[in-house]
Formats: C-alpha cells, sequence, structure tokens
C-alpha cells in the first residue's frame, strides 16, 4: 500500500497505529499515526522486526498471541497489551488487535494499534489503592463492609466481622442477611428498619447487640451510607465498631451518679436535721450553723451538675439545630431572676441558629451565672453579645471582675491536664466545656493573666447550621 494510494491517505488520518506484518513480524507498512505516538517516521519502521520494540517482559507472550493467530485456520482476531518502546527510549502502552486476515492485495496482516498509556497507568493506580485498602482493612479491627443497593450481595467484608459478629464471612457471602442472626432479636426491627432506609438513599447512625456466642453481650455502633449514582442507590457502605467497652462505662457511670447522689443526699437529709435542732438548741451558733448549711447546700447544687455532666458525656446524641438568640434571651431572664440585684445588659443578639448540643442552654446559664457567684456583693456587671458571623456565631460575654485564674480558664479552654484535675470553680466550667465541645464548637477567654486590670471576655463560637 503506498502513500499515495487514497487508502493510505484516509490510514494516515487514523486515530490508531495501522500497520502490516508480514509473517516475521516485520514491518512492511505503517501510517503517520506511529510518529505521534510512537515519535518514529514509517520509514524508519519498514523493514524492521516490531518484536524488537517490545518490552522483553512481554515480547515472547506477544510473538506467541502473533505466530498462533496467522496458523489458526479459521478466521480468528486476537488483542494484546504490551509495552512498545519510543523514539526517544521511553515506553507506551499499546493495545494492538490482529487478525489472520490476509488479502492477495494487502502485504501482510493488519495490526490496528491504540495508546492506553493512560488507562493503564489508571488501572494500575486502581489496583495499588485497592491492595491498599485490602491491607489497611486485613488488619483493621472494625468491621468494613459493602452490599449492593437491595442487600442481595455482599461485595466486601473484613476479617474482623467474625470476631465481632461471631459468625462467618463465607457464610455472610453465601447469606448476606446472615448478620442478622448474629444481631439480639430484639434489636433485629430496628437494624432492619435501618437497612430499609438505606435502601431508600438515607445515611444511618445505630448502636445495638450482636454475636450469639457471647450471649450478645458486645455493642457496636454502626455508620452506614449509600452510594448513589445519577440519583439511584448502588451500593451501600459503611463500617461497625465495637463499642462494648465504652457501654460498660457508660453503666458504670451511671450507677456510680445515681449511688452517690442517693448516698449525698439521705446524709445531708440527716445534717439539715440536726442542725435545725443545733439552732433550736444552741442559738448562739446560728452564724457556723448557717456556714454549714451553705457548705451542705453546694455539695446537692455541685451532685446535680454532676448528673448533668454524666448524662451529657453517656448521651450519643447528634448535635440539632437550635435557634441559639431564644435560648440566650431564656437564660438571661433565669439568671435575672435568680440575681436581681446584679447587671445583665444585652448589647445585641443577632438571630441565629447553630447546631448544637440540647444541654447549650445549661452552659449558658453556667456562664451568665458565674460572675454572680463570685462577685463578693453578688451584683457584677455583666454584657451579653450573640454575632452572626461566616461560619456560624459568637456568643460573647463580659463581666468587671478579677482575671479568671488560668486553672479555670484553661478547662473552658480545653488546655486542662485532664489527669490532675484542679478543683477550680466545680463541675460548672467542665459541664460549660464538654456542652461546647460536643456541639463542635471551641471557647476563648481574654483576660489580664496578672490579674491587674479587671474584666473577662469569654467568647463561644459554635457552628452555623446547615440548610
Amino acid at each position: 500500500m503506498s502513500r499515495s494510494d487514497p487508502h493510505g491517505v484516509l490510514l494516515d488520518q487514523a486515530q490508531d497505529k495501522v500497520a502490516l506484518l508480514d509473517e516475521t513480524g516485520t514491518y512492511t507498512y505503517v501510517n503517520a499515526t506511529a510518529e505521534r505516538i510512537l515519535g518514529f517516521d514509517r520509514d524508519e519502521l519498514i523493514g524492521t522486526n516490531a518484536f524488537e520494540y517490545i518490552h522483553p517482559d512481554e515480547r515472547e507472550a506477544v510473538r506467541r498471541t502473533f505466530e498462533g493467530a496467522i496458523r489458526t485456520a479459521g478466521f480468528t482476531e486476537v488483542t494484546a497489551d504490551y509495552r512498545h518502546r519510543t523514539r526517544d527510549g521511553s515506553w507506551v502502552w499499546l493495545e494492538s488487535r490482529m487478525s489472520n486476515l490476509i488479502d492477495g492485495e494487502l502485504d501482510g496482516y493488519v495490526i490496528s494499534s491504540r495508546d492506553v498509556t493512560d488507562r493503564v497507568r489508571a488501572e494500575r493506580q486502581r489496583e495499588e489503592a485497592a491492595s491498599h485498602l485490602r491491607e489497611i482493612a486485613s488488619v483493621s479491627s472494625d468491621v468494613l463492609w459493602m452490599f449492593d443497593a437491595d442487600w442481595s450481595e455482599l461485595l466486601f467484608v473484613n476479617p474482623a466481622y467474625e470476631e465481632i459478629y461471631g459468625a462467618s464471612t463465607d457464610e455472610l457471602r453465601g447469606d448476606p442477611n446472615k448478620f442478622l442472626e448474629a444481631t439480639h432479636p430484639d434489636d433485629r426491627p430496628a437494624v432492619e428498619e435501618a437497612m430499609e432506609l438505606l435502601a431508600a438513599g438515607s445515611s444511618v447512625d445505630i448502636e445495638y447487640r450482636v454475636n450469639a456466642d457471647e450471649d450478645y453481650g458486645r455493642w457496636v455502633w454502626v455508620q452506614g451510607e449509600p452510594i448513589t449514582e445519577d440519583g439511584e442507590v448502588v451500593r451501600i457502605t459503611g463500617f461497625t465498631k465495637d463499642i462494648t467497652d465504652r457501654r460498660r462505662r457508660e453503666r458504670q457511670l451511671v450507677v456510680m451518679d445515681n449511688l452517690l447522689r442517693h448516698n449525698l443526699r439521705n446524709d445531708l437529709n440527716v445534717v439539715f436535721g440536726e442542725l435545725e435542732e443545733l439552732d433550736d438548741d444552741v442559738p448562739e451558733a446560728a452564724e457556723h450553723t448557717a456556714v454549714i448549711r451553705r457548705m451542705g447546700e453546694g455539695l446537692l447544687e455541685t451532685a446535680q451538675k454532676e448528673r448533668e455532666v454524666i448524662k451529657l458525656i453517656t448521651d450519643q446524641r447528634e448535635t440539632d439545630r437550635i435557634d441559639l438568640r431564644s435560648v440566650v434571651e431564656e437564660c438571661v431572664g433565669t439568671v435575672r431572676d435568680r440575681y436581681p440585684e446584679g447587671s445583665i445588659a444585652v448589647d445585641a443578639l443577632d438571630p441565629v441558629t447553630v447546631d448544637g448540643r440540647c444541654e447549650l442552654r445549661s452552659a449558658v446559664i453556667e456562664l451568665l451565672e458565674n460572675p454572680f457567684q463570685h462577685s463578693e456583693d453578688r451584683a457584677p456587671t455583666v454584657t451579653v453579645r450573640l454575632s452572626r458571623t461566616e461560619d456560624g456565631a459568637d456568643l460573647v460575654i463580659e463581666d468587671d471582675l478579677a482575671a479568671i485564674p488560668a486553672v479555670e480558664a484553661d478547662v473552658l479552654t480545653g488546655d486542662h491536664d485532664m489527669t490532675n484535675v484542679y478543683h477550680s470553680s466545680g463541675l460548672g466550667f467542665w459541664l460549660i466545656y464538654w456542652s461546647v465541645e460536643l456541639s463542635n464548637g471551641n471557647i476563648a477567654v481574654d483576660a489580664d493573666p496578672t490579674g491587674r486590670e479587671r474584666g473577662n471576655r469569654i467568647t463561644v463560637s459554635l457552628p452555623r447550621a446547615t440548610e
């Protein structure tokens, strides 16, 4: 086929490299595309053996494929992927289609090749990523799983499933709903409902009991996500974490909380009763009994705050949309009623809705009450401001008292050493810190650390609620 031949002119416009090889693999024709893909002028290739340009790792396999095709009696067409050397000595991946069809007018067998370097590189990157994922999944203590859209086929699960659920991965592959048998009977309806929600396109977050061999004594936390394409669920994936230890600690905290408050309340009731008798029998001791009574009431108040803290850190609820301006207005009214002799000035309250825990109300009251509780005359000046920000809201509370000690300010900002808990001002600041932290917010405290300048400014920043 000559270059002036009309068919040759057309072939020169093709995107694929088209060549003719004789039965030994020698080039007898190659179109102009070879120069674009390989850098060789076609005249450099014609008369040379094509297999000399193939990477040694693939050369013999491609030769066998070619020779097998041309020796086949009936028509056959085969495909081979291999690396072809370029003029500058680098390599490109080619996908070549070759057949044993030969025409008397053609000087050899037709080989059509396209550059698939980008595809091969992408496939290898995917294979490498998948290999890394399998390696990570194989050592992960969490169960990683993926099902098809209707839970009829298990697409992936790692070995951690057997340890946590006490069931076989092979059985799960044979019956993708087999994990329900490893789920506590009382929890199965909730799990089945979660499966329906995922299949319908909703995310789920659920805790339930598993492992029949351990009398369903294992608690797991499961987060699942539907994977959609063009608005349709095509796969469902997620992870399962063993939270048995966490649930056990939560139960222990609740039991200790109940025992502490019950015993403390009963013992203090006895103390208060004795104080009343002492007041009647020894009136001149009234000043001392008042101190004891005040300390006892403080202990009861601390126990109540302790209960709020325990409830806060053991409750696994998600954040919710909160009208922060309404919360602040309500809290300001509550504290004004409790401390009528003081002053709370409201600078400005921007309307803003944030993502947060409901315990934020208790945190705001604690912040507003703190100046009154630490003011000698119970009449501090407190200013409140709520500002909308680009990311959410800033609640600023200022007072005219002495600077908050650094050890207490560090509790609010989260810089406190949790292993060396100083009594500071009690549980109030811890309640504020954990309420804000669990609401994905942060706290800043501005005061003169030397104590020479009076006044504190506490800023609570919270994220804006998603639309």
